[in-house]
């Protein structure tokens, strides 16, 4: 699933915009997502996050009072951007404490796509290519540690986590390094989930303690049919609940500035990441 090298070629047949067509209607109105009912009052910072490699740059919204259950979000090769801030901010108004992060900060503060989504993904693929299973590992670990020092964070409750495109094995590393923390998991068009390799992410498996939403775009199934079977078939040995479902978008369907964005599909990934939180995250 999720093959870098095919982007552009995905790019014209599932976008939904050009770049011009972004330009002229402003960068603000291309990312105009639906509005939260009863939307909780926010507080938003900028923080710095101590880890074993240096200080990461991220993005932390929460309520403007009390302690809630905390969501960590690891973005797409595009990274912390305009964009997640505000996908996690909508995620705020929900009731979460959330952390979106720049996963490149060893190499760049955010932003770290010049042009955001519309950013060639050649520039961008080393900055993806510079992790590796140990710095995601290792990173996890400190930005759930971080989170649980924080007064608006429920540390009685799992955290959720969440991860787009690159994000997706990430999510998974996630939940396999704490999994007495993370009680819920989702990806969304994740990339190499499953793999041949000693090191792919759905070995994890067994280690984990979550609930996961598995949300995978038609052109990455179309290139690899059986990593959702094979995903299906691990959680089952794991005994654990794991929906798993193809929609029909293209890859990077999710965030609200990519040019293959699909809104009414962006909706029901985001509507069952919520109903998986409310169910696993109480």
């Amino acid at each position: 699933m999720c093959d870098q090298d095919h982007f552009e070629e995905d790019l014209k047949k599932y976008s939904r915009r050009d770049i011009g067509t972004l330009a002229a209607a402003g960068l603000g109105a291309a990312m105009m997502l639906p509005r939260v009912a009863n939307a909780a009052e926010v507080s938003e910072q900028d923080v710095e996050i101590e880890t074993p490699d240096g200080k990461c740059d991220a993005y932390f919204v929460s309520p403007s009072t009390g302690s809630h259950v905390a969501v960590l979000i690891w973005p797409d090769i595009f990274g912390l951007r305009p964009a997640f801030r505000q996908m996690g901010k909508r995620l705020a108004e929900s009731g979460y404490s959330v952390l979106v992060v720049n996963p490149f900060y060893r190499q760049q503060k955010a932003p770290t796509a010049a042009n955001g989504a519309n950013t060639s993904i050649s520039d961008v693929r080393p900055l993806a290519r510079s992790l590796t299973p140990e710095t995601h590992t290792t990173d996890a670990k400190a930005f759930v540690a971080w989170l649980d020092k924080q007064s608006q964070v429920d540390t009685d409750k799992p955290i959720g986590t969440t991860g787009y495109c690159m994000g997706g094995p990430i999510v998974f590393r996630t939940a396999a390094a704490v999994p007495d923390r993370v009680g819920a998991a989702a990806t969304f068009h994740g990339g190499g989930l499953v793999s041949d390799g000693e090191d792919s992410p759905h070995l994890l498996i067994p280690k984990m303690k979550a609930d996961f939403l598995i949300a995978i775009a038609e052109n990455d199934d179309q290139r690899d049919a059986e990593a959702k079977s094979v995903l299906k078939e691990s959680f089952a040995e794991a005994n654990l609940d794991a929906e798993i479902e193809v929609y029909p978008a293209g890859h990077g369907w999710c965030p609200p500035d990519t040019r293959v964005h699909n809104p009414e599909q962006a909706e029901k990934a985001w509507s069952r990441m919520l109903a998986l939180f409310e169910s696993a995250l109480a």
